[in-house]
Parts: structure tokens; C-alpha cells; sequence
């Protein structure tokens, strides 16, 4: 496998994203392609330990920016990072295309670039949840990709994220929950309730999705199912929001286990516990979010990721690649 890695995309780049590569690249059987300035990359490059056998370079001399307009940048900007990495997924000459760039441009070069799959009108994000006890994580999708949507957009992004969670988070009859504002089936706006009968005729139809209804937003956390179907805007917000409560008791721990010698002294017997916690919501453990929908490979990384992120990031996305995810939706919307 040759995996395409953008190297100039996200706000530690490139130094941060060839380090991670570096790192990961004697504990893989991959070949790692980071695209970008050539010089650059061959200055980190040397700073690392690395086997230099895995890992080549493709130059481009261009970068799109975060602020940089998605659609515009990935339609102008030929020699940047971004599209030379896709472009090289395309064209066959790589298998999987990550970056930590802009998410609108990825998402743009997604659609413009690799195309759409036939029978999805919109592609989402599917980004790995965790969740509290020994379940592991759930799949959150959409998370940012599309702010409206239409009940069937819903329904695809729960035929996706099925496959993907069967696949490669290994979860044996993946369950479906539709986040609303309740439980009952006669909840939420006209479109979650449209969204809600398709999905519930899907339960015997040629889709086979193992719909348990809605789920309110309160028991995500816990696990209440293994895809998380909502549209990008309450994706988002959903991921946003646990992000920030994750680092809000973080800093609470920290504060009242420093206040006096008793706190400090529970604190060092809990060492390992809270590292547990810390662990179980560090999105750098999680690796990045898939694009699902579109005909190719492609992950977005965390815009701010580290070079364990990128190494996590990596390791994480290699089996998407492996259990044929694009081929196995294109299979299930071909059978729709």
C-alpha cells in the first residue's frame, strides 16, 4: 500500500506531520508519500530517524490555508499538497490520502477530484467517538461535512457509517441511533422525522440497518449504539461540545488534586487511573475521520495534530484501506 500523506496540511506543518511519519515508518509494511516542498521535507526528514526506504516525496510547491476559500483553492491552487496528494489517489498512483488540512478543501477535493460514489448525494465526515465503558468508541457521522441535510442523506450516512463500523471498528451488527430531542418516534423537525421512517423501513429493507430508533445527545457518551446518525451542524456541535467538557474535568481534576498535601497525595495514588481518563479522551489516541462517500480512500486529521496524532493517524486509517470501505458502500448503494 502506498498511503499519500499531505505534509503541508494543518497547523503544525510540515514539521510536526513528517516527524509522525518518521516515527511510524519502521512500524509499518506501507509506503509513506508525503507531499510538499521538497526541500523542507528533506531538511525534517534528516532531523528524524526514519526508514528511508518507506518513505519518498512528491513536491509541490503550493498550500491551501485555512483561510483560503475550500472550493476556489482546490480548483486553483493545481500544485498544492492538498490536490497533488489527491490527484495521485486518482490516478492510481497512491491508495489512501491523509491530511490535517483545511476540512472544507479536503471535503471540496473529495468531491471534485475523487468524485462521489453513485447513490450518495452528499458525503460526510464519520468521526470516531469515544464512549465510556469497555465498548471502545462509536462512529459520529456527519461531523461537520454537510449543516442541512435531507432524510435521505441520513439514511446514506447510516449505510456508510454501518459499513465502516463493521469494518474497521470491528463491531460485529453495528447498531444505528438517530440523535433527536427525544426517544419518541414522533420527535424532532419534520426532516429528523422523515429521516426517522426511512430508517425504520430500512430495518427489513435491501439497506439491512440495524436501526434502534433516536437517541438523545445525553446518552452518546455511554454507548447507547455503535453509529451516530446526524447532520453535520449537530455533528459538530455533539464533537465541539464532548471536546470541551473532556478538557473542562480535565482541568477540575488537575486544580482540586493540587490543592493541599491529602489532594496531592490521592492524586499520586491515582496516577495511573487518571491517565486512564486522560487517555480514553485524547482524540490524538483515536486517529483521524474518515471521508466516506467518495471514491477514494481519504482521511482528515485533527487540524491542530501532533506528531503522535499523525503517527495514531496513520496506523488508525491503514485498515480502512485494507477492508476495501469504498468498494463495500459502493457495493451497498449499487444494490439500493
Amino acid at each position: 500500500m502506498r498511503i499519500i500523506l499531505d505534509g503541508m496540511g494543518g497547523d503544525n506543518a510540515p514539521r510536526e506531520i513528517v516527524k509522525g511519519a518518521a516515527e511510524i515508518s519502521s512500524l509499518i509494511d506501507h509506503e509513506i508519500c508525503i507531499v510538499g516542498d521538497e526541500e523542507r521535507i528533506k531538511s525534517l526528514l534528516a532531523e528524524f530517524e526514519h526508514d528511508a526506504k518507506r518513505i519518498s516525496i512528491l513536491h509541490a510547491p503550493d498550500v491551501i490555508g485555512n483561510e483560503d476559500s475550500p472550493v476556489k483553492a482546490v480548483r486553483r491552487k493545481k500544485d498544492s499538497s492538498l490536490v497533488k496528494g489527491m490527484e495521485a489517489v486518482k490516478n492510481g498512483e497512491g491508495d489512501l490520502f491523509i491530511s490535517a488540512g483545511n476540512s472544507g478543501a479536503i471535503m471540496s477535493g473529495g468531491v471534485f477530484l475523487l468524485g462521489r460514489i453513485r447513490g450518495i448525494d452528499r458525503p460526510a465526515i464519520g468521526s470516531t467517538y469515544p464512549i465510556l465503558g469497555e465498548g471502545g468508541a462509536s462512529l459520529l457521522i456527519d461531523s461537520g461535512a454537510n449543516a442541512e441535510c435531507k432524510p435521505q442523506n441520513l439514511l446514506q450516512f447510516a449505510v456508510m457509517g454501518s459499513i465502516y463500523a463493521k469494518l474497521v471498528l470491528e463491531k460485529r451488527n453495528p447498531s444505528v441511533g438517530l440523535v433527536n430531542m427525544g426517544t419518541e418516534p414522533g420527535k424532532g423537525s419534520a426532516m429528523v422525522k422523515d429521516a426517522f421512517e426511512l430508517l425504520e423501513r430500512s430495518r427489513n429493507g435491501k439497506a439491512n440497518i440495524n436501526f434502534i430508533g433516536n437517541v438523545e445527545a445525553r446518552d452518546v457518551p455511554i454507548g447507547i449504539c455503535d453509529v451516530i446518525v446526524c447532520d453535520g451542524f449537530i455533528g459538530n456541535v455533539i464533537l465541539k461540545m464532548t471536546e470541551g467538557v473532556a478538557l473542562s474535568i480535565s482541568h477540575l481534576i488537575r486544580r482540586k488534586f493540587s490543592e493541599g498535601v491529602l489532594a496531592k497525595a490521592g492524586a499520586a495514588l491515582l496516577y495511573n487511573k487518571l491517565g486512564e481518563l486522560k487517555k480514553a479522551f485524547d482524540y490524538t489516541e483515536y486517529g483521524g475521520a474518515p471521508i466516506l462517500g467518495v471514491k477514494g480512500a481519504a482521511v482528515k486529521l485533527h487540524g491542530s495534530s501532533s506528531a503522535k496524532a499523525v503517527r495514531n493517524g496513520i496506523a488508525r486509517a491503514i485498515p480502512f484501506m485494507e477492508h476495501n470501505v469504498v468498494a463495500t458502500i459502493e457495493n451497498a448503494m449499487a444494490g439500493l
